[in-house]
């Protein structure tokens, strides 16, 4: 049997007939840049979230750097963000001129370590950035109460959770300003790049609306120096059609992880994800540690499953940040983390027996 680790042609087929009815809508309509196309989708995206405002950008990385930039975080402000995440998270901190702060996670959720947030927070500190990794939203509403607590900013990274939840409230409707990502492996996948901010704050919406066009509300006139990063007609479109079914999709995701945490279960050294307390997680990834992993991702891939780490340098490894001279041993966990983890394959579509072969492969690599 053959499973590759993500099929987005077998899951963007399911939307063939309505993405070509949208396509041939937009092109009729002789609009492609910041039309209806795009005033339907952010309507839409921002119900699903629970939030009053959404806003399409160009990327899930834009839409972190704008969030910072409407909070009017930069030079030699320090941003805490979780050792353990994708570089974008960081990257994002860089390029508006910020100081990088990173903690550690929890080892059991992969998600930032609540408690040792406290403990970072200096007179330079604007704002948190938690990270809702691999599809778990991060211990939100504990964040939130640190950030009033130090009058700090939180700009949530959603770009793995649209749909998880913390303790009854949406991951991406928590913080001040939230940045995500369609990128097309998310959940919510685009068939390009694309991503989008959610905020419930009126005010910080009207000054992304003018980041992002340039720094402008009416042509050729700017205010400030802004950025060229809108969500075009097209995969806005595409994306408004995918997110009627985001929920039924996310619900298939859960019932596959399900199956995994319970044929996977007390198996060797085999550590299956878990979540936080009143967390929930939409499985964007489903993620286990071994220290076995390179073996055991060549067995399976010798039996014809593909998987993927996510992510085997992290970013305090990273060339990129080598003028912090971060080390292993101030970050254990996300280097263990680095060092352990293999993601296996979880999309709408895959069946009971693709989920029992792979199950059964890992057992048969133990035994």
């Amino acid at each position: 049997m053959n499973i590759p680790f993500l099929d987005l042609k077998k899951i963007n087929q399911n939307y063939e007939q309505d993405l070509v009815a949208q396509l041939h809508s937009v092109i009729d309509s002789g609009w492609y840049i910041m039309g209806n196309k795009l005033t339907a989708f952010e309507k839409n995206y921002a119900d699903f979230n629970g939030c009053k405002f959404s806003l399409g950008v160009g990327n899930g990385l834009d839409a972190l750097i704008l969030s910072l930039k409407s909070l009017n975080i930069g030079k030699d402000d320090e941003v805490i963000v979780p050792s353990n995440t994708y570089i974008a998270s960081w990257l994002a901190v860089s390029y508006v001129g910020a100081i990088v702060v990173p903690v550690e996670p929890r080892i059991e959720t992969y998600n930032i370590d609540v408690s040792l947030i406290e403990e970072k927070i200096t007179a330079k500190t604007k704002a948190i950035m938690p990270v809702n990794l691999y599809g778990q939203a991060a211990e939100l509403d504990k964040i939130m109460a640190i950030a009033k607590k130090y009058n700090l900013y939180v700009v949530e990274d959603n770009a793995q959770a649209q749909g998880a939840m913390c303790h009854g409230k949406l991951a991406g409707s928590y913080g001040h300003i939230n940045g995500t990502s369609f990128y097309p492996g998310k959940n919510l996948g685009a068939l390009g790049d694309g991503g989008a901010i959610t905020t419930n704050d009126s005010e910080l919406a009207e000054k992304i609306k003018v980041l992002r066009n340039y720094g402008s509300q009416k042509k050729y006139y700017n205010e400030i120096k802004g950025y060229n990063s809108r969500l075009d007609e097209l995969q806005a479109a595409f994306l408004d059609v995918k997110l009627k079914k985001l929920g039924s999709e996310n619900e298939q995701r859960v019932i596959i992880a399900q199956n995994y945490l319970k044929q996977l279960a007390n198996i060797d050294d085999l550590i299956l994800p878990q979540l936080a307390e009143g967390c929930s997680s939409n499985y964007h990834l489903f993620v286990v540690r071994t220290r076995r992993r390179n073996e055991l991702q060549k067995f399976l891939l010798d039996k014809g499953i593909g998987t993927v780490i996510h992510y085997p340098v992290p970013p305090h490894m990273q060339k990129a940040y080598e003028e912090y001279e971060f080390s292993d041993v101030q970050f254990p966990i996300a280097t263990l983390i680095a060092e352990t983890c293999l993601s296996l394959p979880l999309y709408p579509g895959m069946d009971d027996e693709q989920i029992n072969y792979i199950c059964n492969t890992i057992k048969l690599f133990y035994a």
